[in-house]
């Protein structure tokens, strides 16, 4: 029987709601209701919300008063306005960021957050309450259609806190388990020492569901299969996010924990983009996000069905807007209407990060994932990074199988060097590649401009 549950959703969230003004069980109510409306009706309501942000930004937001031109525009339709905003990506915002807070809010009053920076210098912003719970709200809708709420008992295999001392570790942790009833299990930490302590707490804990990323969740569950462990309850679902959930990690995470793999989307600097539903399709966050995707050379609008890079404009943060913001990664749209009853738009499928697509010396665009199913194919790879320097120049690390041999290994290398022909490789075979500090792992990476 779970204790806790209860007096986080009885007594706990009415306490916020009464003393702090949360709103998020609100907003819960008020998404679950409009996921059910025609995607006409859920695209009417996204334009008037970004009618609103729209005049706002050219009244009171300085980087976007200079474009008080487009009142007018912005009138007449929101949509077609937008597209007139340019594009911000994170190194523009880092220069000035202040001039992307609205002249009416106080620092004081925000929420300060920053972005994990696993392969860039973090970005660091203002986000007011209001926008924080839309966030969660999203989250917990998504959670919702799994038979998942706030206040159910949950593992995380995830990244540790670890600008905070030891005694605010302990803090915590202890607000985890007795206000979100959750533990986490470090994903930077993962290994087969720690697997049966690991393994010990999880099964007294007795979790309805995991949450993590991919990478993090694919090798807690390869380690179960290695040491032939087997939890000893059936956890309702998975819940994957952070990071590209691939078809392969799926499959042996769902063999490993004996349930559904859900996917989650969303950023810390974004919110919950999109949460797949049990017909097994991303939908879009739409009343909380705007979504484009662009071609990546000419960042030209593309149809549905293309694969270009992602902009967002959050529709809810008027406090510190970042309108057309490139979030760093790749998607497709699709125009299809799901089967599952809701008319919230559907990604057809995330392809990743934006420096996870490689160019070649000629200009070809080859998405990172190409690396990954030369190594699937093979199976001759425990664990691989390869990070591109420049078009003429990338450095590959390789932990072989225990079992493979140099032939082995030259295959896969020869599949790489076949995905960047004119590229110099410098190999190297390690023993370990270390995860970010976060706990994410990712193994390919651009680190230049296309």
């Amino acid at each position: 029987m779970d204790i806790v549950k209860p007096p986080i959703e009885n007594i706990l969230y009415p306490i916020m709601e009464k003393k702090k003004g949360n709103r998020i069980r609100y907003y819960i109510k008020e998404l679950k209701c409009s996921q059910t409306l025609s995607q006409k009706r859920l695209h009417d309501i996204q334009k008037e919300k970004l009618k609103k942000l729209l005049l706002e930004c050219i009244e009171n937001v300085p980087a976007y008063q200079s474009f008080s031109y487009l009142k007018s525009d912005i009138e007449t339709d929101a949509f077609s306005a937008l597209s007139k905003f340019p594009i911000l990506d994170k190194k523009t915002f880092r220069k000035n960021p202040d001039i992307y807070l609205n002249r009416l809010a106080s620092k004081s009053d925000l929420i300060s957050n920053c972005t994990g920076g696993s392969t860039s210098e973090p970005v660091k912003f203002f986000i007011d309450r209001r926008t924080v719970e839309y966030y969660e709200a999203a989250r917990w809708r998504g959670l919702s259609w799994w038979g998942i709420s706030p206040g159910t008992r949950s593992v995380m295999i995830w990244g540790d806190p670890y600008e905070l001392n030891q005694n605010q570790k302990r803090e915590h942790r202890f607000k985890e388990k007795w206000f979100k009833n959750r533990i986490a299990i470090p994903a930077y930490s993962l290994n087969p020492e720690s697997m049966k302590e690991y393994f010990k707490i999880i099964a007294g804990f007795r979790p309805k569901y995991f949450y993590g990323y991919s990478s993090a969740l694919y090798a807690f569950a390869s380690l179960m299969f290695q040491q032939e462990l087997t939890l000893p309850f059936k956890p309702s679902v998975v819940v994957s996010t952070a990071e590209v959930l691939h078809d392969y990690q799926r499959e042996l995470i769902e063999k490993a924990f004996g349930c559904s793999v859900v996917n989650e989307y969303g950023a810390k600097d974004a919110g919950i983009l999109a949460y797949e539903c049990k017909s097994g399709n991303m939908h879009i966050s739409s009343e909380n996000v705007m979504l484009e995707v662009l071609d990546a050379k000419t960042l030209q609008p593309l149809s549905h069905g293309q694969s270009g890079i992602l902009l967002i404009t959050d529709l809810n943060n008027f406090s510190m807007p970042r309108l057309r913001y490139r979030l760093g990664d790749s998607a497709i749209l699709s125009k299809n209407i799901c089967i599952c009853g809701k008319g919230l738009p559907v990604i057809e499928k995330i392809d990743g990060r934006e420096d996870d697509m490689f160019v070649t010396v000629d200009g070809v665009l080859v998405h990172g994932h190409a690396f990954n199913h030369v190594s699937r194919s093979l199976n001759v790879i425990q664990k691989f990074q390869i990070i591109q320097n420049s078009p003429s120049q990338a450095e590959l690390s390789i932990i072989p199988n225990d079992d493979s041999g140099k032939d082995d290994i030259d295959k896969f290398i020869d599949g790489v060097q076949k995905l960047l022909p004119k590229t110099h490789i410098d190999i190297k075979i390690v023993k370990d590649i270390p995860v970010s500090s976060s706990g994410k792992f990712r193994y390919a990476i651009r680190k230049f401009s296309i």
